[in-house]
């Protein structure tokens, strides 16, 4: 309950732009005791996840969407683990699928999994198919993270599922699909072809890991 009251409260302040009271709110949770990863998956996700809802509706400004952006930014790089200079886990690559120009969930997605030891290429927002692949072949990545925020263009990623199949790819690279719309409508991972998703950026590193030990396997 204390949890989703700091939520409902950072969800007020997303929507004011406010982020020196979203600071400040962040500052009690962590002075309380909160540990930082729940901070992000407690607090600051149903916010975002919310915050998506009213995008959707359209009931959410392009100015509040740029505040409420920098704020989720501040809170992650205040909460995430610190990097230790180690050779990475592995390379992912990622961007918002082609037609999706929702940032918000991948840069976090990209900040979190940089702190937790990946090499991150982010493409950035509408990102054809072949976009995703070239890079991934180039960069020698095993793991490519798709992002989308409503189904309208969740659905453009099926194209990435078809052509990493028709070109063999698909034991060699997984795909990875995320995004607001795949937590409300679970069974759209299997529709577009996804190999597996995160809830939130706190999960993103577990996914990445199971999807990269996938191709490593083989299967």
């Amino acid at each position: 309950m204390v949890h989703q009251d700091l939520s409902d409260r950072l969800l007020t302040t997303m929507l004011a732009s406010d982020r020196t009271e979203a600071a400040t709110l962040i500052g009690e949770a962590l002075d309380a005791g909160i540990p930082p990863l729940q901070v992000i998956s407690d607090i600051l996700d149903p916010a975002l996840v919310l915050l998506g809802h009213r995008w959707e509706q359209e009931t959410l400004s392009l100015a509040q969407g740029f505040v409420a952006a920098k704020i989720a930014e501040d809170i992650m790089l205040r909460c995430m683990p610190e990097s230790s200079p180690q050779p990475p886990k592995g390379v992912v690559v990622i961007g918002n699928i082609e037609d999706d120009f929702h940032s918000l969930g991948r840069r976090i997605v990209t900040l979190f999994l940089t702190a937790a030891g990946w090499e991150v290429h982010d493409l950035g927002n509408d990102v054809p198919a072949e976009q995703f692949i070239d890079t991934a072949l180039a960069v020698g990545a095993q793991v490519v993270a798709a992002s989308a925020m409503m189904q309208t263009t969740a659905l453009n990623i099926r194209k990435l599922r078809e052509l990493l199949d028709t070109r063999g790819l698909q034991q060699r690279i997984k795909l990875g699909v995320g995004g607001a719309v795949f937590n409300w409508r679970p069974e759209l991972v299997a529709e577009v072809g996804g190999d597996g998703t995160a809830r939130n950026a706190v999960g993103a590193d577990e996914l990445c890991t199971r999807l990269q030990a996938a191709a490593q396997a083989g299967g």
